[in-house]
């Protein structure tokens, strides 16, 4: 018995055990999304508070020369001021993006994606609160911008998640990540 433990080679038993093993699963990001959303959905809330008691409209306060300023603007439309007439449209989408974030959150393994999604999610749920809580009334209230970029459209810090996310998110997809942390063409 003492012959067989000394013949033994203890490092060829660990090799084979190890490529024997299945891989143990990417642990899931909901916590990370969740996390991510919640920070921006407070950013927003706190900046588009402190905006609308702080920025006079049609008075802007002027940052870096006459390129970047704060000025205050309520905006019942999606970007650059389109579908201004379809508020309780763009609110039920916004309310498609949340669930079907949460519906696409609930598989991830990628933390990469968890970032991109909780943008995306923090983002459309600071935009939401405005439309269901500001003038003139339930899924017709205007989001409040308030930053000025150049020619840019005045925007808020939803809007920067959301963009930020979707670009990530296409980045993402562009160099093959899928959310489950796998890469395509790989073998999973």
């Amino acid at each position: 018995m003492d012959d067989e433990r000394v013949s033994r080679d203890p490092t060829a038993e660990n090799e084979t055990d190890v490529e024997d093993r299945p891989e143990t699963p990417k642990p899931r990001r909901m916590l990370l999304l969740f996390a991510v959303a919640g920070v921006v959905l407070a950013l927003d809330l706190l900046t588009k508070i402190l905006a609308v008691a702080n920025i006079e409209p049609g008075h802007p306060i002027w940052l870096v020369g006459d390129v970047v300023s704060l000025r205050l603007v309520r905006n019942p439309g999606a970007a650059f001021s389109m579908a201004t007439s379809m508020t309780w449209l763009l609110t039920l989408v916004a309310v498609g993006v949340v669930i079907g974030v949460i519906k696409i959150g609930r598989t991830l393994r990628s933390p990469w994606w968890a970032l991109g999604l909780g943008l995306v999610l923090g983002g459309a749920l600071g935009n939401l609160v405005d439309r269901f809580f500001r003038a003139p009334g339930v899924m017709q209230g205007h989001v409040v911008d308030f930053v000025s970029v150049g020619w840019w459209p005045v925007f808020n810090v939803a809007d920067s998640g959301i963009v930020c996310g979707a670009v990530l998110l296409v980045v993402l997809t562009l160099i093959g990540l899928d959310p489950d942390g796998q890469r395509r063409g790989v073998e999973k």
